[in-house]
């Protein structure tokens, strides 16, 4: 066996300390901080839940079609979204959707500012890169724990798993895009006059909208991809479905909730890829 030069103990240790210390003193003021955000996160999980069917089919429907202009990819996701309804999980699809909506929602909030940051500072891009390998490879019950343990179960531990989850791939294709921009292109704008605000907001943001799509695209399916595990810290939704399918081994019922989680993500997959593809069109002469 290879020489143990420091015991796991030791160094497991210090972790459960700081963590308990967290805990037993700043569980509270986390708690009362995320509470505005429960707030809204049960907010919408209402108007989802409570909303006639048909009005979200038709805002699906709406959406694609803002992303697509097309009236035949409109009505087709508007009835993909019907067949969840058909096989009678339209209840546990919209909960599934409210924390999504919140998650993305933050993750988007989070991930282009400091997108922006990163390729604004070399040294804040050098600091951030290990950081996001990390949230992306680190097995996600890793963290689910401490998440557990200031927050209890819960959708309030739910959504930060989800958050810290699926926020790198938004925070680094918005870095990737600006970087991208042609150095020549910036050059033209700061000889006719524009500030470093003008040029991000003017000339980067727009240039790099297609990245920054992929990166909301990326982060979207991700955030999908965490309804299963999230119904495990209690999260409600497909999730919770497909955990109960495995708990009673009830095939039927997982490969239902199974199905409408990839017509979700086909359905969000379709229309994200839209709006890039369609910001790309427009840039093309």
């Amino acid at each position: 066996m290879f020489p143990e030069l420091i015991a796991p103990r030791e160094i497991r240790g210090p972790i459960d300390d700081f963590v308990a210390n967290l805990v037993a003193h700043y569980s509270d003021v986390l708690r009362a901080i995320t509470q505005p955000i429960l707030d809204v996160l049960v907010w919408m999980d209402h108007l989802v839940r409570y909303s006639p069917w048909w009005s979200i089919v038709l805002v699906v429907i709406l959406l694609a079609w803002a992303a697509s202009r097309r009236i035949v990819f409109s009505v087709s996701m508007g009835a993909l979204l019907c067949m969840v309804g058909a096989i009678g999980l339209w209840d546990a699809t919209m909960q599934t959707l409210s924390l999504m909506i919140v998650a993305v929602v933050i993750s988007v909030g989070i991930g282009i500012p400091m997108g922006i940051l990163m390729a604004s500072f070399k040294w804040l891009r050098t600091i951030m890169l290990p950081v996001l390998d990390v949230m992306q490879t680190m097995p996600s019950f890793v963290y689910l724990i401490p998440v557990v343990m200031l927050f209890n179960l819960g959708k309030i531990a739910a959504l930060i798993a989800t958050v810290v989850y699926a926020v790198p791939p938004v925070i680094r294709l918005t870095d990737l895009g600006i970087r991208l921009v042609d150095a020549e292109v910036l050059e033209a704008s700061r000889a006719f006059g524009a500030n470093r605000f003008k040029q991000l907001f003017g000339v980067q943001l727009p240039l790099a909208l297609p990245n920054i799509m992929a990166g909301i695209n990326q982060t979207t399916m991700m955030a999908l991809a965490m309804v299963v595990i999230a119904s495990m810290i209690g999260a409600r939704g497909l999730g919770y479905e497909v955990l109960q399918g495995i708990n009673r081994l009830q095939v039927g019922r997982g490969l239902l909730a199974g199905a409408g989680i990839v017509i979700i993500a086909v359905i969000f997959d379709r229309i994200t890829q839209s709006f890039g593809q369609r910001r790309n069109k427009g840039r093309k002469p």
